[in-house]
C-alpha cells in the first residue's frame, strides 16, 4: 500500500456559478522512502495539491469537492480536527520556499527548533537534540548557532534550520514546496543533495514541487507533470526527462539552458498558465501548443496510460515519444 495516494481530487474556491476549480481530479502516489517531484509553472496548482494533503488549504474559501487522500491507507478529508493535528508536522512535515517568511524573527533558532519538539516528541525537547538536528542538516558550529537569530543567517542556513524543524517530528513524508526558488545556484545544490541524503538515511518519503526540471538531476523516482490544475504526464524520472511525450513536458525541457550549447536565444512557452476559473475549453495545453489540432481546442483528453508504466494527457504522441503529427493549430 502507498504511503500517499491521492485519488481524483478536486478542490475548488467560490460557490455556485462563481466556483473555480483549481485542482481538477488529480491523481498521484507515492511509495515509502520513494521521492516524486511534482513539476509545473507558477500557477498550475502545485502548491494547493501540496498543501490539500495535510488539508491545510483554508475551508472556506476551499472547498473539497472530490477525491481522497489517502495517508497510510486514512482519508485526510474525512478526519477530525484532533486527528488532522496528529498528521500536521507528524506524519507530514512541510518545508517551504521563503525560510526567512516562515523563521519568526524574535527567536533564536534553537528555540524554535525546540518548540517544534515539544509539540511532536516531548521527552525530546532539548538541546543535545535540538544540536543533534542542526549536525544533521549539516550545520557546522550546532552549539553556538542554536544561538542565532534568523537575520544572523544566510538564506541557506535559515533553510537548513527550517528542514532540521520539519524533521523534528520524525516524520514518513516530507513535502518541499520550492524549497530552493530563493536561493542562489550552489546553494540549491547543496539543498537538494541534503534532501537526498536525508531521505536515503532516514528511509523517509519526499515530495518535491519545483517550476525548474533542470534541477531534478537524480534527486527523483517519478515525476508527475501539472498544468492548469491536471496532471498531463506521469512516470519515472528518467523516462519522463529522457523521453518525454507530452508537448508540455518537452517545452519544459527545452526551456532549460544547456551548458554546453551556446544560444542566442533561449527557448520559452508562448503565452502563460491560464487563470482558474479561465480555462480554455478542450486540451487546457493548446493555445500554448506547438502541435495542436483543430480537435483540440474542443475535446478534454483523458490521463491515459501507455507503456512502461507512464501516464499522458494528449492523443498526439507515439511509443518514441515523438509527436504523431507536427503540423500547427490550423
Amino acid at each position: 500500500m502507498p504511503l500517499l495516494e491521492i485519488k481524483n481530487l478536486q478542490i475548488e474556491f467560490g460557490a455556485g456559478v462563481r466556483a473555480v476549480r483549481a485542482v481538477d481530479g488529480v491523481s498521484l502516489s507515492l511509495e515509502a522512502g520513494k521521492t516524486l517531484c511534482l513539476v509545473g509553472e507558477s500557477g498550475s496548482g502545485k502548491s494547493i495539491t501540496a498543501l490539500s494533503i495535510a488539508k491545510l488549504v483554508p475551508s472556506p474559501p476551499a472547498r473539497y469537492v472530490g477525491g481522497e487522500i489517502l495517508l497510510e491507507g486514512l482519508d485526510v478529508l474525512k478526519m477530525s480536527s484532533s486527528e488532522l493535528r496528529d498528521v500536521r508536522g507528524g506524519l507530514v512535515s512541510y518545508v517551504f520556499q521563503e525560510p526567512g517568511a516562515s523563521l519568526n524573527p524574535v527567536f533564536r533558532v534553537g528555540a524554535q527548533i525546540k518548540e517544534s519538539l515539544q509539540y511532536h516528541r516531548p521527552e525530546a525537547a532539548n538541546d543535545t537534540e535540538v544540536i543533534r538536528l542542526l549536525k544533521l542538516v549539516g550545520i557546522s558550529a550546532p552549539e553556538s548557532r542554536m544561538r542565532n537569530y534568523p537575520h544572523e543567517m544566510s538564506g541557506g542556513m535559515q533553510q537548513r534550520v527550517m528542514i532540521a524543524m520539519a524533521l523534528a517530528s520524525q516524520p514518513k513524508l516530507l513535502v518541499a514546496d520550492e524549497p530552493t526558488t530563493a536561493l542562489d545556484v550552489t546553494i540549491q545544490a547543496q539543498i537538494i543533495e541534503l534532501l537526498s541524503d536525508l531521505r536515503l538515511k532516514l528511509g523517509m518519503a519526499v515530495l518535491f514541487i519545483t517550476h525548474n526540471l533542470g534541477i531534478l538531476g537524480d534527486l527523483a523516482d517519478n515525476v508527475a507533470v501539472m498544468y492548469a490544475g491536471q496532471i498531463v504526464e506521469r512516470g519515472t524520472m528518467r523516462e519522463v526527462l529522457q523521453r518525454p511525450i507530452h508537448p508540455y513536458t518537452r517545452s519544459l525541457i527545452q526551456s532549460v539552458p544547456a551548458l554546453d550549447i551556446e544560444v542566442e536565444r533561449l527557448t520559452a512557452i508562448p503565452g502563460t498558465v491560464p487563470l482558474s476559473g479561465a480555462f480554455p475549453s478542450g486540451c487546457r495545453f493548446h493555445p500554448r501548443c506547438p502541435i495542436a489540432q483543430p480537435a483540440c481546442s474542443s475535446r478534454m483528453p483523458d490521463l491515459a496510460d501507455v507503456p512502461n508504466g507512464r501516464a499522458v494527457r494528449c492523443p498526439f504522441w507515439d511509443s518514441s515519444g515523438n509527436a504523431r503529427t507536427t503540423s500547427r493549430k490550423a
